[in-house]
C-alpha cells in the first residue's frame, strides 16, 4: 500500500521542482523529504526519481503517480467540504491570497461582513503577486486567490480551478495636479519621469507597451511594487504612472487622472480549486469578497 503522505511529497516535488523548495514550503528538513521519497520508491518497487545535475527528475512512473495523487487529494478535499456542509455552523480556516490594491480595497469590508455573518471563520491572508498566487492556490497553499489580468496578458490556465469575475477596473494615467493643463493625453507624458512596478510584473509590461505604441520610451526613474508609493510620488510632483481605479486615488486632489485611448481595464477575478469551492467557509469568503468588489472599483 502506497502512503498518501509520501505521495503528496512526490506531488509537491513535481510542482516546486526541487527537494529544497519542497522542504521550505512544508517546513521540513531536506533530508526528511529525501528519506520519505526514498521510502516511497521502495513501496512502489520502481524508480521514481533520477538525478540531473543538482536537480532530480521525475520518471514516467512518478508522473503517473502524481496524477493519481491529484485525484485522491481532490476527492479528500471534496469529502471534507461535504462534511462541513452537514454542519449547521459555518466555520473553519480559509487561506486567502490577495495583491496589494485588492487587499486595500476589498479586505476591510470582507472582514466586516464575515465578522457579522460568519464569526467562526478564521481568515488568514497573505499578499502575493497574482500569477504566483494562482499557482500557489492550485498547489494547495491557499484556498482562494484574488488575481488580475491586464489587457492582452493572459494568466496561466491551471487545471481544476474555478474562476469568478469580480470587476473590470479602469486604468488611467495619473499625473500631478499641477500638470493638468499640460498633460491631456499619454503622449504628453513622454518626457516626464515615470514610476512603474518592477519587472516582470504584468502591469509594468502592459504600461511599457502602451507608451511604446504611443511612440515613446518612458523615462522609468522609479520602481516599486507599492502602488501607494506611486501615488505619493505623483502627489509630490516627481513622477507619473498608469494606475488602476481600485487604488482609490481619485479622492486625492493633488492627483489628476487622464483617460487613455480605448478606456482600458484590468480584469479582477477570484479563483479556487474545484474540490474546495463547495466548502461552506470557502464559499462564504468568496461571497463576501464579491459583495465589495463593485463598490471598490469606483474609487
Amino acid at each position: 500500500m502506497l502512503d498518501l503522505h509520501r505521495l503528496s511529497l512526490l506531488r509537491e516535488l513535481a510542482i516546486r521542482g526541487t527537494i529544497t523548495e519542497v522542504a521550505a514550503a512544508l517546513n521540513f528538513a531536506p533530508s526528511t523529504v529525501s528519506a520519505q521519497l526514498s521510502r516511497l520508491e521502495k513501496e512502489a518497487r520502481t524508480t521514481l526519481l533520477v538525478s540531473s545535475g543538482r536537480k532530480v527528475m521525475l520518471t514516467t512512473a512518478a508522473l503517473g503517480l502524481v496524477e493519481h495523487t491529484n485525484d485522491m487529494l481532490a476527492i479528500m478535499e471534496e469529502a471534507t467540504a461535504q462534511l462541513a456542509e452537514a454542519d449547521s455552523t459555518v466555520a473553519g480556516t480559509v487561506r486567502l491570497s490577495m495583491f496589494q490594491t485588492s487587499a486595500l480595497a476589498l479586505l476591510p469590508g470582507t472582514l466586516r461582513l464575515l465578522g457579522t455573518t460568519h464569526p467562526q471563520i478564521r481568515l488568514e491572508v497573505a499578499q502575493r503577486e497574482p500569477e504566483q498566487a494562482l499557482h500557489d492556490t492550485w498547489a494547495g497553499d491557499f484556498d482562494i486567490v484574488v488575481a488580475e489580468q491586464y489587457p492582452g496578458h493572459a494568466v496561466p490556465q491551471l487545471p481544476d480551478m474555478l474562476t469568478t469575475a469580480l470587476v473590470d477596473d479602469p486604468l488611467r494615467l495619473a499625473i500631478p495636479a499641477t500638470l493638468a493643463n499640460d498633460v491631456t493625453q499619454l503622449t504628453d507624458a513622454a518626457y516626464l519621469p515615470w514610476i512603474m512596478e518592477p519587472a516582470p510584473a504584468a502591469s509594468r509590461h502592459w504600461a511599457l507597451q502602451q507608451c511604446r505604441v504611443a511612440g515613446f520610451e518612458p523615462d522609468i526613474r522609479y520602481s516599486s511594487a507599492d502602488l501607494q508609493a506611486h501615488l505619493q510620488l505623483i502627489e509630490a510632483g516627481e513622477a507619473v504612472a498608469i494606475l488602476p481605479g481600485m487604488l482609490g486615488g481619485y479622492r486625492r486632489p493633488q492627483v489628476t487622472w487622464v483617460p487613455l485611448d480605448s478606456a482600458p481595464q484590468r480584469h479582477i477575478f477570484l479563483a479556487m480549486r474545484q474540490a474546495s469551492a463547495q466548502h461552506p467557509a470557502v464559499a462564504a469568503v468568496a461571497f463576501a469578497i464579491q459583495q465589495h468588489a463593485q463598490d471598490a472599483a469606483r474609487g
